[in-house]
């Protein structure tokens, strides 16, 4: 990234997972990618990363992200107001089963959140880059902030010491939803972990180097178990050739 170029820090991301109808992932993709890019950008967003979760052949899973909340409101009316997406959108909505799954985000903490470089962003019908990102979410009870500590105090400092550092770690954006056209999921309070690695053996030997360092097996992962309400879930993601997330 050249020092010159803008980069992009959103302080709103939208995590969104779209269930699609079976066989038209690709379809999606190759839509998305050549419409739906630029011109979501121009109206003031940033599109930071598209994948194909590698966990169902049927999921597409993507982040956009705002400047802060009045943004967001000013870019999706503009957007899903404007001409592209009358044209296109029908088309897109064809592929979908349900589009709901959204996740409202803020990074956790100074510096915690995604740094991208949009004119940096592959051309249309660039391959796949050979990646593998890991986005792990952890979900709490609201208004109850220890899950939340342990994973920034105790879980963070740890991934930094024993591997690549986080690309991102995000929690819950808890401003009122002012585009109520896209509803967001409600009456969670999340943290989520973005991690890249060359490839999944990577991840699965950080991950392991993780889990049996005394800390987080002796004291980290059991203060999580005990305050989180769900399991936690782990996206397993392969970029797409257009993704600044890789």
């Amino acid at each position: 990234m050249s020092p010159t170029d803008p980069v992009d820090r959103p302080t709103v991301i939208e995590l969104r997972q779209y269930t699609l109808r079976p066989g038209r992932r690709d379809e999606l993709i190759e839509l998305f990618d050549g419409e739906f890019v630029e011109t979501q950008e121009e109206t003031g967003m940033v599109v930071l990363g598209q994948f194909r979760d590698l966990d169902d052949p049927d999921r597409f899973v993507w982040l956009r992200g705002f400047r802060d909340m009045a943004v967001r409101h000013r870019a999706l009316t503009a957007f899903y107001g404007g001409p592209v997406w009358a044209e296109h959108g029908p088309q897109a909505n064809a592929t979908m089963v349900d589009s709901d799954d959204v996740l409202l985000l803020r990074p956790l903490s100074a510096g915690s959140g995604f740094a991208v470089c949009p004119s940096e962003r592959p051309q249309a019908g660039t391959p796949a880059p050979d990646r593998f990102v890991c986005a792990t979410v952890w979900s709490f009870p609201p208004g109850r902030p220890d899950g939340i500590a342990l994973v920034r105090d105790g879980l963070l400092p740890v991934l930094h010491k024993t591997g690549p550092a986080p690309l991102a770690v995000l929690t819950t954006e808890t401003a009122h939803n002012t585009f109520t056209r896209l509803p967001v999921r409600t009456g969670d309070h999340v943290a989520v972990v973005f991690t890249s690695y060359p490839d999944e053996q990577a991840y699965r030997r950080h991950l392991a180097e993780v889990q049996t360092h005394p800390l987080i097996r002796d004291e980290v992962l059991p203060g999580i178990g005990r305050e989180q309400t769900a399991a936690p879930r782990t996206l397993r993601l392969a970029p797409t050739g257009r993704s600044l997330i890789k």
